[in-house]
């Protein structure tokens, strides 16, 4: 409930609060309907985040949408900043926040790769998950546009999502950090890296395959966009090696074959 708790302490408050609940089975229903009534409630099977996220846009009425996952906590000013910022910025159809991490109850100091940044962000989109979902404010015309999250990744697809949105429009941001992110212990990605690398290869093999994507992109930016990809398909095939997956070898070497050469 530290989530919901964090929305309606912003100065300025969202004309609507949806809770979709992917397939929980706890009292979170009950919980809700007690101390949020305001709360507009949608229960689904479980079908993964990109699809509660979706149904979440579509059941929205407004032209402008944020998110916040269930761990995270805006801070108070989190709204306000970000649309007085947009006002101010006039033209920018996202903006996104500074964060705090607390990691297995600590808060830690985030890598410069993943400082956040503002304009044409599409490079730096390519090495890491670019923007924070909990982070944004973005037109909903915007998300679906570019066809929102892929409900047929399992996971990266808030990676995705901002390749395709940034492969198209510049990102507002604000320097001040407006959201606490909490997560457990900071070796947790590591052990899981190779298998998140295969959802990351799918997505930038879609940017390459997409007339709508790979043509807002610089000549230079393609090129950057083949270097990523075949660096994360050798991972991904020295992953294989090691579990004698001998599917995932041969899907990422027909990858890499359908390559532009390297010169």
């Amino acid at each position: 409930m530290r989530a919901l708790a964090s929305i309606e302490s912003q100065t300025l408050q969202p004309a609507e609060i949806i809770v979709v609940d992917d397939g929980s089975t706890d009292e979170t229903r009950a919980l809700i309907a007690e101390h949020y009534p305001n709360v507009l409630y949608q229960y689904q099977a479980n079908a993964g985040v990109s699809a509660a996220r979706n149904k979440g846009v579509k059941l929205a009425k407004g032209d402008w949408i944020a998110f916040l996952d269930s761990d995270d906590q805006w801070l108070g000013n989190k709204l306000q900043c970000q649309v007085e910022a947009l006002a101010c910025a006039k033209g920018y159809r996202i903006v996104h926040c500074d964060e705090v991490w607390i990691r297995g109850g600590v808060r830690v100091n985030k890598p410069e790769r993943y400082k956040t940044r503002q304009g044409r962000i599409y490079e730096y989109a390519l090495s890491v998950c670019a923007i924070s979902p909990s982070s944004v404010v973005l037109e909903k015309s915007l998300f679906n546009e570019v066809g929102g999250f892929d409900e047929s990744l399992p996971a990266c697809e808030d990676y995705d999502l901002w390749l395709k949105i940034c492969a198209s429009y510049p990102v507002l941001a604000c320097s001040e950090a407006l959201l606490v992110r909490y997560g457990g212990h900071t070796d947790q990605l590591s052990t899981a890296m190779w298998g998140l690398d295969q959802y990351r290869v799918k997505a930038l093999h879609n940017m390459l395959q997409s007339d709508q994507f790979k043509h807002a992109l610089t000549q230079s930016e393609q090129e950057m966009t083949v270097s990523i990809l075949r660096e994360k398909l050798a991972i991904l095939i020295q992953g294989a090696g090691k579990r004698d997956n001998q599917l995932v070898i041969d899907s990422a070497r027909a990858m890499i074959d359908q390559l532009p050469q390297e010169e």
